[in-house]
């Protein structure tokens, strides 16, 4: 707590004398870029890997970066995503999963931790399309690719909940909306962003009709990144995408 402290006091007496006039026009309204929905966990820090300032971006963090399905729950998440689009009139929403993911290791021994962890357990409810997709497909695999596999899975999972909400729906429909499925390797710095149109996971900028993949998930030994195995290229999605 100490350190926290130490850190708030030369926030006032540092960044914010020299950048008072930013936080006073920041004290008229917002207006974020993007809702970005990530994990609760301490070492990612959405703000940080994209650069962005106070105001650029409305965040969901929450245990597995999970947004359940519409009606599924009274949660805060719904709310925020529906205020993110009608209110605040973003334009895109980012769900991004991360490496090591502890929630996805829960998930896929949620009944070992029921018990201990109640609450969680109920709420990686939410993500029991994703473990059934790992168990179902991916059984051969070792535990720790099977945390991997699950976690740019589970993005899949999330952003198929989140074209349940109807202003989701409507605001795609009108194309006023576009959703981007992420997964950030905290240990390489490296984000891959999902292509609907390839089936697979590319740096994000390479996101286009027709981009040329850098991370191929059926090349698993690639040296752009070795998190994945080579099945979940014949796995994900069998082609359908989002």
């Amino acid at each position: 707590m100490k350190k926290l402290i130490k850190g708030l006091r030369k926030f006032q007496s540092d960044y914010y004398c020299s950048h008072q006039g930013f936080f006073e026009q920041l004290a008229q309204g917002q207006s974020p870029r993007a809702l970005f929905i990530c994990c609760s966990d301490s070492r990612v820090d959405p703000e940080l890997i994209t650069q962005a300032q106070p105001g650029e971006i409305f965040v969901i963090r929450n245990a597995g970066n999970i947004i359940p399905s519409y009606g599924a729950a009274n949660g805060g998440e719904g709310a925020t995503v529906e205020y993110a689009i009608e209110a605040l009139g973003v334009q895109d929403i980012v769900v991004c999963g991360h490496s090591h993911c502890g929630a996805m290791k829960g998930l896929l021994k949620v009944k070992e931790i029921e018990e201990k962890l109640p609450l969680v357990s109920r709420w990686l409810d939410h993500a029991e399309a994703t473990r059934r997709v790992v168990m179902n497909n991916y059984s051969a695999c070792t535990f720790d690719d099977l945390i991997e596999i699950a976690v740019a899975e589970n993005v899949l999972t999330q952003v198929d909940h989140l074209r349940t909400y109807p202003v989701v729906r409507d605001k795609l429909n009108r194309g006023e909306l576009q959703l981007h499925g992420w997964v950030y390797e905290f240990e390489s710095g490296i984000v891959y962003a999902y292509d609907p149109t390839i089936h697979e996971y590319v740096e994000p900028d390479a996101v286009a009709p027709t981009p040329t993949p850098s991370y191929v998930l059926s090349n698993y030994h690639s040296k752009s990144c070795t998190w994945l195995p080579a099945e979940q290229g014949d796995r994900i999605y069998r082609g359908s995408g989002y």
